[in-house]
């Protein structure tokens, strides 16, 4: 059975998430290699393109938690609202090696 994971540190973004009623099997602040993971599960977070690809490689899906974020917004920990006002949204990407 295929599972969802919710890859995340930030709480507006794991709020937003609940707020939008993801079905989401576990939440976890960093995917590392504790995270057992099989042909057909999803992962949704802020990734690295090389560990998207490694992820994609092994048939896992990937969802990118994109925001528009404002230059006086970066670096900081958002609000709710701050994070509402930046348009927040799951973009689907499916990466591969160019090599």
């Amino acid at each position: 059975m295929s599972k969802t994971l919710f890859v995340s540190r930030h709480p507006a973004t794991i709020e937003w998430a609940k707020m939008k009623g993801l079905a989401i099997d576990a939440w976890v602040e960093h995917l590392d290699e504790s995270v057992l993971l099989n042909h057909g599960d999803h992962i949704i977070g802020t990734l690295p393109i090389n560990i998207v690809e490694a992820l994609n490689s092994k048939g896992v899906m990937y969802s990118h938690f994109s925001l528009d974020l404002k230059k006086e917004l970066r670096g900081k920990e958002l609000t709710m609202e701050e994070l509402l006002s930046c348009q927040p949204r799951l973009d689907g990407y499916t990466v591969t090696r160019m090599v």
